[in-house]
């Protein structure tokens, strides 16, 4: 009996063995492609797919799509989705450039993307190359990635974004775009590079509609001529009027710099984009980014009537040299909704307003409520602005432990409610600032090289910390 039943352990043993080791190969499934492939082939390192859409029909769940060195003019729309435990993987081989281009498609109207995921979940695109998509028409929206539907569980992760272009004088386009237009869930955009795209009304960066939970984190924004990231809500993109907006997610160690309407021809001269915008978002926090030579730095509003960016923390970023504001809550005008119960903590605002737009350090418009503006340091700028407040509807905020840059020789002006002030002591009056909030020199350590962090005698310091 003893033998027997050793047997019989030996033999679970074994078949456990045979179904881990088939449960381990499945989830490992590698597929290769490459510019000298065939799609008759197996698909193995040694006979290598030749398509993208070959390489897509045969990545089931459990696949990583190996992409090798070369140039695929062709679009990869994914055909499957993952799972929690069996994600589907497109990455390009090693560090090899892989490289997506869309330089010989013909226009075509609608939206043409060169990655498409639509109701899919569990994927990850990583380190591929996606540029030189650009049309003609007004009608055709042309995105480097587009991600839509009820999609979840998607990171797009050190991909290369470039040359997306709209020529059309009302035309759309995007480098990364993300429509929830059923539930989204933990969307991820993660150490991306996406540059040198003209997206005539639209957006370099968009997370639009139901989206509940994304990062967007460690990625460089640059040289776009119009907003940077760009997080919406109450656009009639989600099918859920009720579920409309992006919300509980965090913007966080992001670089953005030249970021600029000026010259597009959706714009024309003005200078309106925004490198970080919260265009009807909630309970977001945006952290640790830099933001410099742009229109306006960091932005939370909504540009709809009635609706806000709401809960939107705003903290420990610096956003310096920037052309018309640093920071900006509120909406422009007074058809637009506003900003309530979010937090301005923490922030480096250094001589933006650079253009002489009298948009100062931090812009105060309509409808802004109940938000408390604390412990940041501002330096005024060629207009000599620390805050411009040029609206009267500005209710219930709290300005706290906030230090202003006093610097030997030059004026300050602060507007608050419409009204101007050159006397520190007459604006922290107004404005009900309390009684810890200064007008001195922070000392910073070289901010000629954008070095701001304190002296370790600085005055400041016990300030803001």
């Amino acid at each position: 009996m003893k033998k027997m039943m050793l047997i019989v352990l030996a033999a679970a043993v074994i078949l456990m063995g045979l179904v881990l080791n088939h449960t381990i190969a499945k989830k490992d499934k590698a597929i290769y492609v490459a510019v000298n492939g065939d799609d008759q082939s197996a698909g193995t390192k040694s006979k290598p797919f030749r398509t993208l859409k070959k390489a897509a029909s045969e990545a089931e769940a459990g696949t990583t799509v190996y992409i090798r060195e070369g140039t695929y003019n062709e679009k990869l729309v994914v055909r499957y989705s993952g799972t929690k435990r069996k994600p589907i993987i497109f990455k390009a081989y090693k560090k090899e450039k892989a490289i997506l281009s869309g330089k010989n498609m013909k226009d075509g109207e609608g939206d043409t993307s060169l990655i498409t995921i639509n109701n899919k979940n569990y994927l990850t695109i990583s380190g591929l190359m996606i540029q030189d998509l650009t049309t003609d028409l007004s009608d055709e929206t042309v995105m480097g990635i587009y991600v839509t539907g009820s999609s979840s569980h998607i990171t797009l992760d050190h991909n290369h974004v470039h040359r997306i272009k709209t020529l059309a004088g009302d035309g759309n386009g995007h480098g990364i775009a993300i429509y929830g237009t059923g539930k989204m869930k933990d969307m991820n955009i993660l150490n991306n590079t996406v540059e040198e795209l003209k997206l005539g009304s639209s957006e370099s960066i968009v997370l639009n509609g139901n989206i509940d939970g994304f990062m967007v984190e460690n990625n460089l924004v640059r040289r776009n001529d119009n907003i940077g990231i760009d997080l919406i809500g109450y656009e009639g993109t989600s099918n859920d009027k009720n579920a409309d907006f992006v919300r509980n997610g965090v913007v966080k160690n992001n670089r953005v710099y030249e970021i600029s309407s000026f010259g597009n021809p959706a714009y024309g001269e003005e200078y309106s984009a925004a490198g970080i915008y919260v265009d009807g978002g909630k309970n977001i926090t945006i952290e640790k980014n830099t933001v410099y030579q742009s229109d306006i730095g960091i932005e939370a509003t909504s540009e709809h009537p009635k609706k806000y960016a709401e809960n939107i923390n705003l903290t420990n970023n610096i956003i310096y040299g920037n052309f018309f504001t640093g920071i900006s809550i509120g909406g422009y005008d007074e058809k637009r909704g506003g900003t309530k119960n979010s937090l301005i903590s923490q922030n480096i605002m250094y001589r933006n307003d650079t253009k002489g737009i009298d948009g100062g350090q931090l812009l105060l418009q309509h409808n802004i409520r109940n938000n408390v503006i604390e412990k940041n340091i501002l330096t005024a700028g060629p207009s000599r602005i620390f805050i411009a407040n040029y609206f009267s509807t500005n209710k219930e905020n709290e300005l706290m432990k906030n230090v202003f840059h006093k610097e030997k020789g030059k004026n300050a002006i602060w507007v608050w409610k419409e009204e101007e002030y050159t006397s520190f002591l007459n604006f922290k009056k107004a404005s009900k600032s309390d009684r810890k909030s200064s007008y001195l020199n922070p000392e910073y350590q070289d901010p000629n090289q954008a070095d701001f962090r304190l002296r370790t005698d600085s005055p400041a310091k016990t300030i803001v910390d």
